[in-house]
């Protein structure tokens, strides 16, 4: 099940209103363009940031994700009409042929269980066509990002129109490596409160080549992610066909 910051209609029109500047998605609109790609997947595409953005430039976009929420939000964007939303994930897809698959913004750690990745993976590698590639970041858990995810480093004031003040911050709730568990809470003008656990996995760069290799792709890179330089793994993969697993 989604979480509730993207699942519950009063948290998702919210989360495009307190994130920054998308300068997160700087690298994946430059790939498309490196790749010469025309047609691309976003598997849990959320409020529709990144695929509106490639609608706009002329892709032809399919944008997927299980939270019907943040589909709401995301089919109100402009250039939304030029994208095929799907409910569902990269298990359920129609058939389709894509030049590029990818998952912005950490989406590859939402995936807690191998058998669910793996899933996930394959049912990418049948949306990708010969000479296709998969784009994803995923957290180096040397970092340690989540010392960082502390109510003093995190805590905000945003005055949202049509809302008010909301005042948000997040804390840790658990860590049992591989899985790190966390809570963001709302809290709104009127003085109601919501929260919203999420749990995600952090693999290391091995345990990510090789869950790509078991599920029938080639690591063809592994790249930084300019706007968090030392934090992240890019990893781009290349599906490898006539492979079962």
């Amino acid at each position: 099940m989604p979480d509730a910051l993207f699942a519950d209609p009063r948290l998702a029109p919210l989360y495009d209103e307190l994130e920054d500047y998308r300068d997160d998605l700087d690298p994946y609109l430059a790939m498309a363009h490196e790749f010469g790609v025309r047609r691309v997947l976003d598997v849990g595409c959320g409020t529709g940031t990144f695929a509106c953005l490639l609608a706009e430039r002329g892709y032809d976009v399919v944008g997927v994700d299980p939270a019907a929420a943040s589909l709401e939000v995301a089919r109100a964007k402009p250039f939304a009409d030029r994208v095929r939303w799907l409910p569902g994930d990269a298990t359920t897809l129609p058939p389709l042929t894509v030049e590029l698959a990818t998952m912005t913004a950490n989406v590859a750690q939402v995936f807690l269980t191998d058998a669910d990745w793996h899933a996930t993976l394959r049912g990418i590698h049948a949306a990708l066509g010969p000479g296709g590639r998969l784009v994803f970041e995923t957290r180096d858990p040397a970092r340690r990002g989540w010392e960082r995810w502390t109510r003093e480093r995190t805590f905000t004031e945003a005055d949202i129109p049509g809302v008010g003040v909301v005042t948000t911050w997040c804390e840790v709730l658990a860590v049992t490596l591989p899985l790190v568990t966390f809570r963001w809470t709302y809290v709104f003008a009127s003085g109601e409160t919501l929260t919203s656990d999420s749990t995600l996995r952090f693999r290391s760069r091995a345990e990510v080549a090789e869950s790509l290799e078991h599920a029938g792709y080639r690591v063809e890179d592994v790249r930084d992610a300019p706007d968090r330089p030392g934090r992240e793994l890019v990893f781009v993969a290349r599906p490898l066909f006539g492979v079962r697993s």
